[in-house]
């Protein structure tokens, strides 16, 4: 029977690597599928890995649906057996909806891979759905690290090396070292442990702290307060847009 599979975890667990070697792995034993992604870190219509990784892929847009896709390619021939979704959080409801009714109506296995979480630990629309309807959902074992060691939970965004809370959901930045002293307009996004997180104690705030002989959560408590519930509920009348 066909499954619906949402593989999850932060940044940095190798979704995009799995998703590549899943595909390898598939076409390898004579079976034909389609690969999607959105928003990929390489550009439209590729997926690729922080590995090097990469393939093309169709672009998925507001747009499109999935259902029609996969029945223009079986009218037209193709045997599909597997569809590989990249970036999945970034998926409609109702895209992830038309997915499952390729696993149920079509026989179709479906593997999607996203982040669960925004910015902000809200879960993004397309990963919420994909928890209500998936047959399974897999947290990957590759474990993301925080600067400090621990397992990374949190996708934090940073501007100018400070962490921020609000803006649009969806904003494509860099996934590389926070670059203190860059312009403002640069958005840049690190994993954290939700210890670090709670205190918007990014890479670059842990370094300017470790300069002074303060003790640690003396420091951390100056530099990186915790959020007010006030701060929460700004963020959470913010505008939905983009991501990771």
């Amino acid at each position: 029977m066909a499954e619906l599979v949402f593989f999850s975890g932060t940044m940095d667990c190798g979704k995009s690597t799995l998703a590549l070697q899943m595909e390898h792995n598939h076409r390898a034993r004579g079976h034909d599928g389609l690969v999607f992604t959105r928003h990929d870190r390489a550009g439209e219509a590729v997926l690729s890995s922080r590995l090097g990784l990469a393939r093309e892929a169709l672009e998925v847009s507001d747009g499109l649906d999935f259902w029609d896709v996969v029945v223009e390619h079986a009218t037209h021939g193709r045997d599909l057996r597997f569809l590989i979704c990249d970036e999945a959080q970034f998926y409609t409801s109702e895209q992830v909806e038309q997915l499952a009714r390729v696993v149920d109506e079509m026989d179709i296995d479906v593997y999607a891979f996203g982040i669960t979480a925004d910015f902000r630990a809200q879960l993004f629309p397309g990963s919420r759905r994909l928890i209500e309807l998936a047959d399974r959902v897999s947290t990957l074992q590759v474990e993301a690290l925080c600067w400090c060691g621990r397992t990374a939970t949190h996708n934090a965004r940073v501007v100018n090396g400070q962490m921020v809370v609000e803006g649009d959901q969806v904003v494509v930045g860099d996934v590389g070292e926070v670059t203190p002293g860059a312009p403002e307009s640069l958005v840049e996004y690190e994993v954290l442990c939700r210890r670090h997180y709670m205190r918007r104690m990014t890479s670059y705030a842990a370094r300017v702290t470790s300069q002074h002989p303060l003790p640690f959560e003396a420091e951390v408590s100056a530099l990186c307060p915790l959020p007010t519930l006030a701060a929460h509920g700004a963020t959470e009348s913010t505008p939905r847009a983009a991501g990771e």
